[in-house]
C-alpha cells in the first residue's frame, strides 16, 4: 500500500475467517481525459473480511460506496463510530482522516467501489451521514454488477458504462443518506418557517422576519438555515418563486408580468435575471420550449 497515504490493512489470524477472501477484485487507471469527462472507478470489489480486518488512512484519492451483504462493520469518520450492518450504504469520503472495518464475531461481506470524479465532495456535503440505512440489494446490486462487468472490458464504450453505473450508485446513496437523517437534518424552529415560506412564497419576506419566525437572530438563523439545505434562506425562497413561475409558464397563458407579481417580484426585470440565471432561458424561451415538448 501507499506510504504516503498511512494506510493499514491487516488480518491477525484466528478469528472467524483467518484471511480476508475476495471472491472479485479489480484495478483500472483511466485516461486523463476519460477522468476529465466520466466518473471513474480504479478500485472495486468483492470482499468476505476476515474478522480483523481493517482499512484505517489518514486520506487517500477519491470516495467509497461500501454495500454490507451480510455480517456486520463499522465505519469512523469524523471522530464517531457507526455500525453498519446487512443492507446499509456506507459513503466514505477518503479525503479526510477516516477507518472502516469488520466487526470481529460477525464480519461483514461487502460489495465496494471507489469513485473519482467532479463534484463528489459536494454531493456528499449534502448528506445526514455516512451511512444509508436499509438500502435493498436489488436497488444497488445492478450499478455494482455494471460497474465490475465494464472494469473487466476492453471495449471502447467501457469508461461510459462505468460512469453511467457509478451515477446510478450515487444516486441510490443520496436518496439513502438523505432519507436517513429525515426530520432530524431540519430543525424544529426552522420546520414552522418552512411551512410558511412554502406557502406564503410570494410575500416579501426579510431574513428579519423569518428569523422572528423561527425565534431567532438573523445571524443565528442564517447559519442554521444553510448548514440545513446549503443555501440562504433568501436564495432558497427565490429558488422557491422561479420553480413557482416554471409551472405557470408551462400551464396558463398569462403575462409574463402578471406570472412575475403573482410569484413575488415586483419588478419584472429582477423577475426576468432571476429566472434566466436559475434556468438558462427568459421567460418567454422556457414557455415556447415548454409548449413545444
Amino acid at each position: 500500500m501507499a506510504e504516503a497515504a498511512k494506510e493499514l490493512y491487516y488480518s491477525t489470524m484466528g478469528g472467524i475467517r483467518e484471511k480476508s477472501e475476495f471472491p472479485l477484485s479489480l484495478y483500472a487507471s483511466a485516461t486523463a481525459t476519460v477522468q476529465d469527462v466520466f466518473y471513474t472507478v480504479p478500485r472495486a470489489g468483492h470482499m468476505l473480511a476476515a474478522s480483523d480486518h481493517v482499512v484505517r488512512r489518514e486520506h487517500f484519492p477519491g470516495h467509497e460506496l461500501i454495500y454490507c451483504l451480510a455480517g456486520r462493520g463499522y465505519v469512523r469518520v469524523e471522530g464517531v463510530t457507526h455500525q453498519v450492518g446487512a443492507g446499509d450504504l456506507v459513503w466514505v469520503n477518503c479525503h479526510h482522516p477516516h477507518e472502516h472495518g469488520a466487526v470481529p464475531e460477525d464480519p461483514w461481506e461487502v460489495y465496494w467501489v471507489r469513485v473519482e470524479g467532479p463534484r463528489l465532495e459536494q454531493m456528499c456535503g449534502l448528506l445526514s451521514g455516512p451511512i444509508g440505512r436499509g438500502v435493498a440489494r436489488e436497488a444497488v446490486e445492478p450499478g455494482y454488477q455494471e460497474v465490475f462487468r465494464w472494469m473487466e472490458s476492453d471495449a471502447a464504450e467501457a469508461a461510459a458504462w462505468v460512469h453511467a453505473a457509478v451515477a446510478r450508485l450515487l444516486a441510490v446513496a443520496c436518496v439513502a443518506g438523505l432519507r436517513e437523517g429525515g426530520a432530524e437534518r431540519v430543525p424544529g424552529p426552522l420546520r414552522k418557517v418552512m411551512e410558511r415560506m412554502k406557502l406564503f412564497y410570494f410575500e416579501p419576506w426579510t431574513v428579519a422576519e423569518l428569523a422572528t419566525e423561527a425565534g431567532m437572530s438573523p445571524s443565528h438563523f442564517g447559519r442554521v438555515f444553510r448548514q440545513a439545505f446549503g443555501t440562504s434562506p433568501i436564495d432558497w425562497l427565490r429558488r422557491e418563486r422561479i420553480r413557482q413561475a416554471q409551472r405557470r409558464l408551462g400551464d396558463t397563458d398569462d403575462t409574463v408580468q402578471w406570472i412575475a407579481e403573482e410569484v413575488g417580484y415586483r419588478d419584472r426585470f429582477f423577475f426576468s435575471k432571476d429566472f434566466k440565471r436559475l434556468t438558462g432561458f427568459t421567460p418567454r424561451e422556457f414557455r415556447r420550449r415548454a409548449h413545444f415538448e
